[in-house]
């Protein structure tokens, strides 16, 4: 790799040693940095493990290790020479300290494990994990020659129902409907050969359709006394900590959600992979809890009535249900994958992932961007990618480049490993753009569930419309898909070529935990640097319908009686009554275009319009209906509006209970109402005050 140590120095503001030769001959270069009081840094992650080792083994180390890829990511690519600005922004992205420790989801399990399948397949797959699992078998047919003589597990049948659980806590669900009990069976045959109809198969189980009740088979098995026509039906449940599933994906509706769950795997008999990982689920585990959630910052429900489902229906794990009666959502620890894309797509940032945070994943773009900036880089790219199968299609890339296969990663591209590639939105792109950054591209792999796919261009269109609504030409954003590096290769090379327009001053907000407070800096950033003149400034930019997390709210004046529904629903105060008159109030910069306001109004006078309004308005409050208050007929005192109490009259009118004076009390106050009840009623007398 062309290294310049002075210029990474530079970059870096302190002096650099160069050590270029580090994996064997200058081993104690790095034992005695790490015995130094600062952090070391390697900038090669090929022998981590053996760094690993030999800093534990380092008597005196106490200096924190951390490792980056500079090699595949930069130093190997066709642009190595100018690739400096990007190793320098790499070097100090690996530099920022650790970000705190998150809550963790734990999982135990006993290894206790369900296999699921044709019995002889099952008993077979039972057999290579059975020494280390206590394994039990769910007979879904005898297969292509039916079970072993010998019964060496336990053997489950009948019509299986359902599956739910996780890792330590599956809990299965069957009807035992078959007259052969597999607990007491033999397997001497004696009844498979006794059938006529061969309606029993060597599963053991009775094809009931086929069978013609002469019971051949009862007499066969007098010794056993397994097989019993007259056993009624009987649902079953049974607890496991894991569950092996031989049966093809396409034919089970076992789990249908893409992200399967933690401790269920499904095997086609071919990759022994996934049975080396299923004997190692024994023990108690933990993974990062990813989320916070915010209930009274969500949109989801009010009055069980149902605004934003967003979260809902882009969970790939189907880890989150709907609650509308406790006026929330509610996500399962256990069973969420830590995609992240529930809180990219949450409007209000009631969800908000957590590993990392968004002020952390914040801090380490700002810090990559001005760091290639400060070193004299162009134009920079933020690749975004998972750190598994995004990182090992980056590494193939370079190793390709490398042997002069591919043009490797630009030296503009600058590769950030994220946990997975949906966990980034709206906000910390359009700020990345605002800090400096000239495109953001998001690498996916094939392995994201489509869903993700459909979350992230609807996110793109609207940052890429409020982009060119503000005069930014060119294409900021895009969504790579690529299944191999050599597909990423191709994609790569026209990315770095292109130089849309981006605000001619960079940013200085850090992202924040609040991500309506994040997008609102970074749209305030590019407002305030737009190329257009003022004079060819909109006055609002129109949105893409959906997937708007901006806009306003339309108010039909005919239809709306200020009945105030819609205030109460409101979950982000953009809508707003007046004490002093009858007047509905907005915010628009309080809006999430949730929909609850739309839901909940009795009187379907209410629309959203997705926007970006410009200027001071948008965090102005604004009236957007007012009507005249109705004044009591018996006391003058101002009481309801007029629309309200008019079209409360319309409907009221027709019907057999207020006719005469009882129409005409719904026309006072409540006080007045009671006083002329009772005065009426000749039951009390009553003097006006």
């Amino acid at each position: 790799m062309p290294l310049d140590a002075k210029a990474l120095g530079t970059a870096l503001r302190e002096d650099l040693t160069l050590h270029s030769t580090l994996c064997r001959r200058e081993a104690g270069a790095f034992q005695a940095a790490v015995r130094g009081p600062g952090e070391v840094v390697v900038a090669c992650t090929q022998e981590q493990r053996l760094f690993g080792e030999l800093g534990q083994q380092t008597e005196g180390a106490v200096a924190p290790v951390r490792f980056v890829n500079i090699r595949e990511t930069g130093g190997w690519s066709r642009d190595a020479r100018e690739a400096t600005p990007k190793i320098a922004a790499l070097l100090a992205m690996a530099r920022l300290p650790e970000p705190p420790p998150v809550p963790t989801v734990t999982y135990r399990s006993g290894g206790r494990a369900l296999v699921i399948g044709p019995v002889d397949a099952a008993e077979r797959a039972a057999a290579l994990v059975s020494d280390v699992l206590d394994v039990t078998v769910f007979a879904t047919g005898p297969g292509q020659a039916g079970g072993a003589q010998a019964r060496r597990f336990p053997v489950l049948g009948g019509r299986l129902r359902q599956i739910t659980g996780w890792l330590g806590a599956f809990e299965i669900r069957w009807t035992a409907d078959n007259p052969i009990d597999l607990d007491l069976c033999t397997r001497c045959n004696a009844c498979v050969a006794a059938c006529p109809e061969n309606a029993i198969g060597l599963d053991y189980q009775i094809d009931l359709d086929a069978c013609t009740g002469h019971r051949a088979c009862v007499k066969a098995c007098q010794v056993a006394g397994a097989i019993d026509f007259q056993r009624e039906a009987e649902e079953q449940t049974e607890r496991f900590d894991l569950v092996l599933d031989l049966r093809a994906a396409d034919a089970t509706p076992t789990f249908v959600q893409h992200a399967l769950p933690q401790g269920y795997f499904r095997w086609d008999g071919r990759d022994p992979g996934v049975l080396l990982r299923l004997r190692d689920m024994v023990g108690e585990f933990e993974k990062p809890r990813f989320f916070q959630y915010k209930q009274k910052l969500c949109a989801h429900s009010r009055n069980e009535q149902i605004g934003c489902r967003a979260c809902v229906d882009i969970c790939s794990a189907e880890a989150i249900r709907s609650e509308p009666a406790r006026q929330q959502i509610q996500v399962n620890p256990h069973l969420c994958v830590g995609c992240g894309a529930c809180t990219t797509v949450c409007p209000t940032g009631a969800l908000t992932y957590a590993y990392p945070a968004v002020p952390d994943l914040g801090q380490r773009l700002r810090t990559v961007l001005s760091t290639y900036l400060a070193a004299g880089g162009k134009a920079p790219v933020l690749l975004l990618h998972s750190q598994d199968a995004g990182q090992a299609m980056v590494d193939e890339l370079g190793r390709a480049a490398q042997l002069k296969l591919a043009h490797g990663v630009p030296a503009s591209v600058i590769p950030v490993p994220l946990w997975h590639s949906a966990s980034t939105g709206i906000d910390l792109w359009l700020s990345a753009i605002a800090w400096g950054a000239r495109q953001v591209a998001v690498l996916t792999t094939g392995a994201e569930a489509p869903q993700y796919l459909d979350g992230l261009r609807a996110q793109m269109d609207v940052a890429q419309t409020l982009l060119q609504g503000l005069g930014y030409t060119g294409t900021h954003l895009h969504l790579l898909q690529a299944r191999t590096a050599q597909d990423l290769d191709a994609l790569l090379r026209p990315l770095a070529a292109q130089r849309p327009a981006v605000p001619a001053v960079t940013a200085r907000h850090a992202a924040v935990g609040e991500k309506r407070s994040t997008l609102d800096m970074a749209l305030d950033h590019l407002i305030a640097h737009t190329p257009l003149a003022a004079a060819q400034q909109p006055e609002a930019i129109a949105l893409p319908a959906g997937a708007s997390p901006l806009g306003s709210v339309v108010v039909n004046a005919d239809r709306c009686t200020l009945c105030m529904s819609c205030v109460g629903a409101c979950p982000a105060s953009a809508l707003l009554d007046n004490p002093q008159a009858p007047q509905l109030r907005f915010v628009e910069k309080n809006c999430v275009q949730c929909g609850l306001c739309v839901q909940t109004c009795p009187e379907d006078a209410l629309s959203l319009v997705p926007r970006l309004l410009l200027g001071p308005a948008r965090a102005e409050t604004r009236v957007i209906n007012a009507t005249k208050p109705w004044h009591c007929v018996r006391c003058h005192k101002p009481f309801g509006t007029l629309k309200a109490i008019e079209a409360m009259l319309g409907r009221l009118s027709g019907h057999p209970m207020f006719q005469g004076e009882a129409l005409e009390r719904l026309k006072m106050c409540g006080d007045c109402r009671v006083i002329d009840l009772y005065s009426a009623s000749g039951e009390t007398k009553v003097t006006d005050l």
